[in-house]
């Protein structure tokens, strides 16, 4: 596997596949590798020639307050553990080389960022387009994976391609869970023994939720109260929002029909969690 941290090589490398008629897939990260990245990598080399593995903690998409400083690093075990899934290149840019010194150029996906993720967290998505936006412009891929537990991200990114006419297929690959079924994060190192039991109630919602839209359960407010019943059940849960949306415009359903996506962030413990899930009417 090779390394490449400067943005002059990056390109070339890109080139040079691309000459040879090979394809290229990103898997775009922030480090903290589980096995939801390696899904990633391992979805990249059946898609793909050449995996390039993009590893940057962003600082443009974390607000005032939130855990920049403190977000979980380990570069030795990521670069071992993305050797192992057969990655060809780490992509390890520099913060002073893609920021530089007076940069002034951002990237803004306006409506699908409206609400959500998009209204808790001011900028968020500015600070994801614009990384994204530039990833795509030093890797070329030809196809970038994402997972989809970050779904209002990959719709954002989805938009951001077709927009601007981004030569690349974006893929969502589905959340992959613990065996208790809850949604792997980095941040989940940051949870207690006892957020840990209490963060099973995303899934559990979600399952409710599933349950009831395959027993002809269409009505979004009535799903939402029970799931609301469910997250609440523990005194340390604080819901940042449940919300039931349109699949593709993120905009609130009232009514399921055929399908929408139930989408969940909770501050557990100190910990902001997220997760969602597909909701079919039978």
């Amino acid at each position: 596997m090779e390394i490449i941290q400067d943005l002059k090589v990056m390109p070339h490398w890109a080139d040079t596949q691309r000459l040879a008629g090979r394809t290229i897939a990103l898997v775009p990260t922030m480090g903290f590798f589980h096995s939801g990245h390696i899904d990633l990598m391992n979805h990249g080399r059946e898609m793909a020639d050449r995996v390039v593995v993009s590893l940057f903690v962003n600082p443009l998409q974390f607000g005032a307050g939130e855990d920049f400083e403190k977000y979980p690093r380990d570069f030795e075990r990521d670069r071992q553990l993305a050797e192992e899934a057969g990655v060809d290149v780490l992509f390890i840019p520099r913060h002073e080389d893609l920021y530089p010194k007076d940069y002034q150029t951002y990237i803004s996906v306006e409506r699908v960022t409206q609400g959500l993720c998009g209204a808790s967290r001011p900028g968020h998505f500015r600070g994801v387009a614009t990384i994204v936006c530039k990833l795509f412009q030093l890797v070329k891929p030809h196809k970038a994976i994402f997972g989809l537990k970050d779904y209002q991200q990959v719709i954002t990114i989805k938009q951001m391609v077709l927009d601007l006419n981004m030569d690349v297929e974006v893929i969502g690959r589905p959340t992959v869970r613990e065996a208790d079924g809850l949604a792997l994060s980095s941040r989940n190192v940051y949870l207690s023994a006892e957020d840990r039991k209490a963060a099973l109630s995303l899934f559990e919602s979600l399952t409710v939720a599933q349950d009831r839209c395959r027993q002809g359960e269409w009505e979004a407010g009535s799903i939402l109260a029970e799931a609301t019943r469910i997250l609440t059940r523990h005194p340390g849960n604080r819901i940042d929002y449940a919300k039931i949306v349109d699949p593709h415009t993120l905009k609130d359903l009232e009514t399921i029909n055929p399908r929408g996506i139930l989408v969940l962030a909770v501050r557990v413990g100190q910990t902001r969690l997220i997760d969602n899930g597909l909701l079919e009417v039978n």
